[in-house]
């Protein structure tokens, strides 16, 4: 749980401190960055509000205050076109903002809707938890910030990862299937735990390695136990190899299983994060494939 720290409430950051003061301090508590400049007059307004707010809500979040013109490249890297300009950062993203001096009762309610709740701040205490390699203090505060709030279906990817990482795919699976919220279905995170989830089932054919090399040796039109090779490729780290077999189906047979290898190949790109030069490779070589 956060716990209010009035004295760094508000700070001024530089470029040299704005990882550890801002970036890192995301990850602990909201932190509101407010990009003003000593010529800048709607600045001068809003800047004292700002500081009389972070003051009143006791570390609830932490005003990071940032000269424009001493830290061009901080602002440049926001893209930052106007001042002020006002960020909030949890966990490492900017998660909302606005631009231009706005009245106390405006500021309030934006505040308001960064601040975490109760159930949210447990969920980010469970992370701390996990951090530090204690995994049953983390299950144990998802489990309480769940009941604080059912509808927080972060909390059920925590727990789903917490799950997956243990080895448990049926529940993992299980809580990630009743994630409902399509946001938070197309974050990168939530995508690659379903495509791990989706992998880990297939791999689970029970046949081995050398079986299935044999099966396509002895056939190379057999497309189940291509697909069965490639996932067992996949589940052990074999990215390469498991894609190069996937490939392989699409080019041979686009109608197995419903298009199943290209379909496969995606969860693979998601499984990687989508980025990075293996997977545009392998972008280009489905492509190459499918005309």
């Amino acid at each position: 749980m956060f716990e209010g720290n009035n004295e760094m409430s508000a700070v001024d950051v530089n470029q040299s401190e704005f990882e550890s003061e801002v970036v890192q301090a995301s990850f602990q508590q909201p932190v509101v960055i407010d990009f003003w400049a000593p010529w800048c007059g709607p600045c001068k307004s809003l800047k004292p509000i700002l500081e009389k707010l972070a003051e009143e809500y006791g570390g609830k979040f932490k005003l990071a205050k940032v000269n424009s013109d001493d830290n061009p490249e901080v602002s440049a890297h926001f893209s930052v076109r106007g001042i002020p300009a006002v960020k909030a950062m949890v966990n490492g993203q900017v998660v909302d903002e606005f631009t231009g001096a706005q009245p106390e009762s405006f500021v309030r309610e934006w505040l308001d809707k960064i601040i975490p709740s109760p159930a949210e701040e447990m969920r980010l205490a469970a992370q701390a938890d996990l951090h530090n390699g204690d995994i049953g203090a983390a299950l144990k505060k998802l489990g309480e910030a769940s009941a604080l709030d059912p509808k927080n279906e972060w909390v059920r990817v925590d727990a789903a990862e917490i799950m997956l990482s243990q080895g448990d795919l049926d529940e993992g699976k299980r809580l990630l299937d009743s994630v409902k919220d399509v946001d938070i279905l197309k974050a990168p995170r939530v995508m690659q735990l379903i495509a791990h989830t989706k992998l880990a089932a297939m791999a689970e054919s029970g046949e081995d390695e050398e079986g299935l090399k044999a099966a396509i040796a002895a056939d190379e039109k057999n497309m189940e136990a291509r697909l069965k090779l490639a996932n067992l490729f996949v589940a052990t780290g074999r990215y390469e190899e498991g894609m190069d077999q996937l490939i392989e189906i699409v080019r041979r047979d686009r109608k197995f299983q419903d298009d199943i290898g290209r379909k496969t190949l995606l969860d693979v790109f998601s499984l990687l994060g989508g980025q990075g030069e293996l997977v545009a490779a392998y972008r280009r070589k489905l492509a190459g494939a499918l005309n």
